[in-house]
Order: structure tokens, then C-alpha cells, then sequence
């Protein structure tokens, strides 16, 4: 039984992974514009276009389907710095930052971390490597793109608390909140307040309750454009002015 579960696992990854037709980009970044200000440590969220991407931007109601750690030039066979990914058929990798030129991307920055936190935050996901996709909750996913229900808010996080739990495999925003949570950076932490006290504490949110676009959503993560970092005036623009159908010209 074991091992048709896991055939049809490997074929519902297949299939969820393909690309769809329609996508468009809309960010006009460049890769090259990226690269200039993006950091080690920084997290790339990505609009994706397959078909696993349509179902989790349904039930996370966001844009953001897919999330990757930038980790830089520790490949040095690489042509590009690399990100720490968990694919669908390839498990946790390493994949070039150029693999997502073509897509809507944000980066989320941790604000604060010091250079021995920021080495435990990369070793973190870098000793996972290899580890294989999590698919428990992948049929659960094929019927978000074969009939669209209709879900109360309230419950699409619970319907998207991916994995099984093991330690050898991982989903993208979950090994991504686990690296976080082994140096205690917030993502969207609980916070607990003593009676009768003013002083707020802590508490992580288990690691597979998370999904990318908390990392948009987070207040702990700087969002940077590049184009905004980049000396952006927007008087230097050259726009074309169509004139309407319906303007008289004197």
C-alpha cells in the first residue's frame, strides 16, 4: 500500500508541477537589478505558474505561491548565486537565482541578524539538501484545482498545514520558518501576556502552519524593491500620452 501511495504521489507531483499557459509577469525587475541588492538570508517569494501554485494562491489568498532562501555563491561550479528550494519533484536543492527571471518575485528581508546568525540561518537549510518533498497533503490540494469550494477564510489555514512532520521532508515555506525559528527570528509568532502583567511573550507557531505569503505578511520582514533601492526618480521617465478618440484638438 506503501508503495502505490507513493507511485501516485510521484504522479500527482508530476502533474502539479507543470506549468500553465496563461501566466503573466507583471514586474518589469530585471535579473541582473535583483542580484545588485539582494542579500544571503533574504527570502524570495515567487508567483508561481503551475498548477500546485493555482491551488495554494486559492486557499492563501495571495499572489504568492512558492518561497526559496537566498543563500549566495556557496555553489563555486555555479554561473549565479544560488537559493535554497523545496521542489515538488526535486526535494530540497540548490537552483540559480535566474531560474525565477520570468516570474512575479518579492524579497523579504530579516532586519537585525548578526553574521553568527545569519551563518546558523544558511547552515540550517544548507544541511538539508537532499531531503525529499513532503507530499501527505497533495491530494487534499487536487481538489482545490478540480472544483474550486468554497472555504470560509478561517479554515484555509488549517487545510494548508502541510507535511507529515518528518524530519527528512519539507515544503517551501515550512523548511523556510523552521531555519527562522532555530535562530528565534518572528515570523507571526503567538504572543502571550501574563494577568495583571504588561510584559508580552513569544511563542512559535508550528513550522507547518506556515505558508509564503506570511512572509509578506510578517511585520519582521523588510519588503525591497530593487528598483526602489536603486536611485529610482521618476522624473527621469519617458512616457508616451496616447490622445483619446474623444479630445478635441484646437
Amino acid at each position: 500500500m506503501l508503495k502505490i501511495t507513493r507511485t501516485l504521489g510521484r504522479y500527482l507531483a508530476t502533474y502539479l508541477s507543470k506549468p500553465r499557459s496563461d501566466y503573466q509577469q507583471h514586474d518589469t525587475t530585471s535579473i541582473e537589478r535583483i542580484l545588485q541588492v539582494i542579500e544571503p538570508g533574504d527570502i524570495l517569494l515567487v508567483d508561481g505558474n503551475s498548477r500546485i501554485s493555482t491551488a495554494i494562491k486559492y486557499l492563501t489568498q495571495s499572489t504568492w505561491s512558492h518561497a526559496c532562501l537566498y543563500v549566495g555563491a556557496i555553489d563555486r561550479s555555479a554561473d549565479m548565486p544560488s537559493l535554497v528550494e523545496a521542489d515538488l519533484n526535486e526535494g530540497v536543492t540548490l537552483v540559480p537565482l535566474n531560474k525565477y527571471e520570468k516570474y512575479n518575485v518579492r524579497i523579504c528581508r530579516p532586519v537585525g541578524l548578526t553574521e553568527s546568525e545569519k551563518r546558523r540561518l544558511l547552515s540550517f537549510v544548507e544541511d538539508r539538501l537532499g531531503y525529499r518533498y513532503d507530499l501527505k497533503n497533495i491530494i487534499d490540494l487536487m481538489r482545490y484545482l478540480i472544483q474550486n469550494p468554497a472555504v470560509p477564510a478561517r479554515y484555509r489555514r488549517q487545510l494548508l498545514s502541510l507535511g507529515s512532520g518528518e524530519p527528512t521532508r519539507a515544503i517551501c515555506s515550512t523548511l523556510i520558518a523552521q531555519a527562522f525559528q532555530s535562530i528565534d527570528y518572528p515570523i507571526l509568532p503567538k504572543q502571550n501576556r501574563a494577568e495583571g502583567s504588561e510584559e508580552r511573550h513569544y511563542e512559535h507557531r508550528h513550522h507547518t502552519h506556515y505558508v509564503p505569503r506570511d512572509f509578506d505578511l510578517s511585520p519582521y520582514f523588510r519588503v525591497v524593491k530593487p528598483t526602489l533601492e536603486l536611485d529610482f526618480d521618476f522624473h527621469r521617465m519617458s512616457w508616451r500620452h496616447k490622445i483619446s478618440a474623444d479630445t478635441t484638438v484646437a
